[in-house]
């Protein structure tokens, strides 16, 4: 029988809701996640780069875990991104989130000091053990500036008994491949770019953490739900569909777009912290044509 790995496949990674004033919106934050529970979600990312965690500090991230483990606890695991590009912080800030109750963590590379792979090895190994609950590991090269090569994530897998996934952002397909092959049973490969999932999944990666799962949840989720029912003609179809709006959502960064996005489905989640800035107007306008184009606005018109 094959090992059922604890997440699910399809898990939106959250935005994180600011009111007016650009402080936490926590009402509005526990509507999203029933809204994605309601959808499809198997699971929800909170505090992840699509969430602006690295404008959402520490106390905040604990009251955002906290409303939406009130919110969806039990329904969906709730997963806390509590990786910092100091070890020992990490440590301390994975096990007080564990103490609020969070299903599990992920953990992404450490930014900006360049650690090489050992250093990647221990660090990852050292906050996973202190934490003691299913663990992703989240390669994002082009954010961190470094990549995580295949035999450091294995090493990972295989040691460490609740390094359970990694979410691969790399867009290296050969280097997922080879830690897909030869991955522990039970470790599974999710893509962390939209765009990149039917790929990986036909590599035999297992899913998505998704940022257009904020948005159009249901039909990310057929995209991945085909594959792993080995229709791809589906998935193609349903891909080909959605593919658009996947690359207008990354025009700037991540998520500008994407916030515009939802105060155009009705869905206002606020706007963004500087150092980001919101979408211009002209972006906005070409958006809401994508997002017409593509079916999204008439979708959530008619919900």
């Amino acid at each position: 029988m094959a090992h059922t790995p604890t997440f699910g496949r399809f898990i939106p990674a959250m935005i994180t809701p600011f009111d007016e004033n650009l402080d936490l919106d926590l009402n509005r934050a526990q509507e999203l996640a029933l809204r994605l529970v309601e959808k499809g979600a198997d699971a929800l990312i909170v505090s992840g780069t699509t969430g602006e965690s690295p404008t959402v500090f520490y106390p905040q991230k604990c009251e955002l875990f906290r409303a939406l483990i009130e919110a969806v606890g039990g329904k969906v695991p709730v997963i806390a991104n509590v990786g910092d590009n100091c070890t020992s912080d990490s440590v301390d800030f994975a096990r007080d989130v564990v103490k609020l109750g969070v299903d599990g963590i992920m953990l992404v590379v450490p930014y900006y000091n360049k650690p090489p792979q050992e250093g990647l090895y221990q660090h990852f190994r050292q906050v996973a053990l202190a934490a003691g609950v299913p663990t992703i590991l989240y390669n994002i090269p082009s954010r961190c500036v470094i990549n995580m090569e295949a035999q450091t994530t294995l090493r990972l897998a295989h040691d460490v008994e609740n390094i359970v996934a990694i979410k691969e952002a790399s867009g290296k397909l050969e280097q997922i491949r080879e830690i897909i092959e030869a991955a522990p049973e039970g470790f599974v490969v999710y893509s962390g770019d939209d765009e990149a999932t039917l790929s990986l999944m036909e590599l035999g990666g297992y899913g998505v953490i998704s940022t257009i799962g904020n948005l159009a949840p249901e039909r990310m989720n057929e995209i991945v739900q085909a594959m792993a029912a080995g229709d791809h003609d589906r998935a193609q179809s349903a891909n080909l569909r959605l593919q658009p709006l996947m690359r207008e959502l990354f025009v700037t960064a991540n998520p500008i777009m994407l916030k515009a996005a939802m105060r155009l489905i009705d869905f206002d989640c606020g706007g963004v912290r500087l150092p980001l800035i919101d979408a211009t107007d002209e972006q906005i306008a070409q958006l809401a044509e994508v997002m017409r184009a593509v079916g999204v606005l008439e979708d959530a018109d008619a919900s």
